[in-house]
């Protein structure tokens, strides 16, 4: 399964997450991950990825899902960063990070976006960015958790 599509940021940030796992932030004002440390929280524990892009504007992503190997067998690429991500109901929304759960709101079609129906389990995300194109792999993976120290920026 594979696609592009566009979206439009005024945050300078896309994200993916599973709507499952969210939940817990739906009654949170709308920009509560504008807290890094919430954001850092959430990202580390395989909730959501928040991927910072420097600059508001217009990106395309290019996304693929890759079911046929898990990310133990993925060979390393220059350029590319790899993220871990739970999937525990499998409605994954890829799209502007204005959009994430939050302020009594979840993403629908009106959002810039996307949402992707993934098998349930733990996903490997691999990330790579070229101006505003942004290419996105997602494959299953063991790790469903991040150990970063710092916010992602592609």
């Amino acid at each position: 399964m594979e696609g592009t599509f566009q979206f439009v940021t005024g945050t300078a940030t896309m994200c993916l997450y599973d709507l499952a796992s969210l939940k817990h932030r739906v009654e949170e004002p709308s920009d509560w991950w504008s807290i890094p440390q919430d954001e850092l929280a959430e990202v580390n524990a395989g909730h959501c990825l928040f991927f910072n892009l420097g600059a508001d504007g217009l990106y395309e992503v290019a996304w693929r899902v890759d079911i046929s190997e898990t990310d133990g067998e993925m060979q390393e690429m220059q350029g590319v960063q790899v993220f871990h991500l739970q999937v525990p109901s499998g409605s994954v929304f890829l799209g502007a990070a204005e959009d994430v759960s939050g302020g009594e709101l979840e993403p629908d079609e009106s959002c810039e976006g996307i949402t992707l129906p993934l098998q349930p389990g733990n996903v490997a995300c691999m990330v790579s960015r070229e101006g505003n194109h942004i290419s996105l792999t997602i494959k299953p993976s063991a790790q469903g958790h991040n150990e970063l120290d710092s916010l992602i920026r592609i």
